[in-house]
């Protein structure tokens, strides 16, 4: 898991909860973080803008996705395929 991936990540989902990055652990789900729907979105498009990457999910069926969502953990790890495949 790349620190830097990491740490902006928690640093985007740290800014929609309006928590300090400090209280955000990657076991944690956006639920568990107060992070409603809307939050969800504004959270991927900052997560796209940031890393230049274009993340296959749709809010209008977010458990159709392929992009985990289920933990922080889980958020990290897809990003970091996304940007990976982007290099490929």
């Amino acid at each position: 898991m790349s620190q830097d991936v990491k740490e902006k990540i928690i640093e985007i989902i740290a800014e929609q909860a309006v928590l300090d990055p400090a209280d955000v652990s990657l076991e944690q789900s956006l639920e568990e973080l107060g992070i409603d729907s809307l939050g969800l979105v504004e959270s991927i498009f900052a997560i796209e803008e940031a890393f230049d990457i274009s993340v296959p999910f749709n809010a209008n069926e977010p458990d159709q996705s392929d992009f985990d969502i289920s933990s922080v953990s889980a958020i990290v790890k897809a990003v970091e395929g996304l940007i990976a495949d982007q290099k490929a």
